[in-house]
């Protein structure tokens, strides 16, 4: 017998019939002698008329009750999918983030998980009862609900999986498996058999949208085998595991791309120690993360150029941090700009090959393409170019490396 957390994505779980599949492949898991435990997204949408709401109501709005209001996509989708199982004569059973409980920090709209008491849930699993949690969800200090962000649910499952001493965390999603890049664009995109960790954590954290980066970094830290798997399809997925256990590493994974990032520019600011800490201090009070940073050389001594990236929906109030700290900062001018795209590369073959870096540079010239901001690791280098270039620019670096399929 093994013990099993399998996790539904919005579009797994979108309507009533789709619902429905996931609850016979639950089953099957069930029939062959398994303990099973699913974590369940909202149903495709309700999650963004959620938000939509909350901003409706207010731009700025209380964190605290955006959590109150967002949760309730996916506690909807786990009575439903208790209700299906139960159809098909499945013992299950529904449980909420505050239920498990599923304790988290007190950051709201982006919580971090802090302990999972899966005591009554394994009683539970032990009886032959599926346990049906609600993905993205928890309870913070005070009893407050919280969420873990966008795409949190894949966080909730390879966290209880952790929790549960599962022997594996299936992720169930709208494509087959984890691509060299994204096949809706590249057609010539290749299904990876297997991938790291770290390279899945790099592709997680630079737009690839098939897991979050968080349950990434959770599944590296307790060592917990993830596999990204279709909901619609019977076919082979793609192991997310440690670098030990791939013979054959490619020189690069995949190209990722992000949509999601604004960047910021303070025109002018005064060149002295302590300013990067006066700008960026304020930015991580208010919980916005802050990525790609580049500061022009000093031509005078006295002042210079800072740009840095955001994602796009902590644009409003990183630049409301901003402007309320003026009067410290002594910038003369702030310059926001939504329509940029952040391109990546990733592979750790980078580490022992040289010329990556400039064939990527290259490529981009070639097309025409202007790189505005570089940034950097051990095995990724991404850089931000204007959105309209997204799709020309990763055809033309996935062809230029080698990753087209046959």
């Amino acid at each position: 017998m093994a013990r099993i957390v399998m996790k539904f994505g919005g579009t797994s779980v979108g309507d009533i019939d789709r619902i429905k599949n996931v609850a016979r492949r639950v089953k099957r898991e069930v029939e062959a002698g398994n303990q099973v435990a699913v974590v369940v997204s909202a149903m495709s949408g309700a999650t963004n008329q959620l938000v939509d709401w909350c901003k409706q109501m207010a731009p700025l709005h209380d964190q605290r009750e955006y959590d109150a209001v967002v949760a309730t996509g996916e506690q909807v989708t786990t009575g439903l999918l208790a209700i299906g199982l139960q159809e098909l004569g499945i013992s299950a059973r529904s449980w909420t983030g505050w239920q498990v409980p599923i304790r988290t920090d007190d950051v709201h709209g982006k919580a971090r998980i802090d302990s999972i008491d899966t005591t009554d849930m394994v009683a539970g699993m032990e009886r032959g009862e599926v346990a049906v949690v609600a993905g993205f969800q928890g309870i913070a200090p005070g009893n407050r609900i919280s969420t873990l962000g966008r795409g949190g649910s894949d966080t909730s499952a390879v966290a209880l999986a952790a929790a549960l001493n599962a022997d594996r965390c299936d992720i169930y999603t709208d494509v087959d498996g984890v691509y060299t890049t994204d096949p809706r664009i590249v057609t010539k995109a290749k299904k990876l058999d297997k991938i790291t960790y770290e390279e899945m954590l790099e592709l997680a954290s630079v737009g690839a949208k098939v897991l979050q980066t968080r349950s990434v970094e959770m599944a590296m830290k307790h060592h917990v085998r993830v596999q990204v798997l279709s909901s619609f399809e019977d076919k082979p997925g793609t192991l997310v595991c440690d670098e030990d256990e791939i013979v054959e590493k490619e020189l690069l994974s995949g190209i990722a791309y992000s949509r999601d990032e604004a960047k910021i520019t303070l025109v002018k600011v005064a060149d002295r120690p302590g300013v990067a800490a006066a700008i960026f201090g304020p930015l991580a009070d208010a919980a916005v993360n802050v990525d790609m940073i580049v500061q022009n050389v000093s031509e005078d001594g006295k002042s210079t150029d800072l740009t840095f990236t955001v994602g796009k929906a902590d644009l409003d109030r990183a630049k409301k941090v901003i402007e309320d700290n003026k009067t410290t900062l002594a910038y003369e001018g702030l310059i926001a700009d939504s329509n940029v795209v952040k391109v990546s590369v990733i592979g750790v073959g980078m580490r022992s090959h040289a010329g990556i870096a400039q064939k990527m540079f290259q490529t981009l010239a070639a097309e025409g393409i202007n790189i505005q901001v570089i940034s950097t690791s051990e095995i990724k280098i991404s850089v931000l170019i204007e959105e309209k270039y997204t799709e020309l620019a990763l055809r033309a670096l996935h062809t230029a490396y080698g990753l087209d399929a046959a």
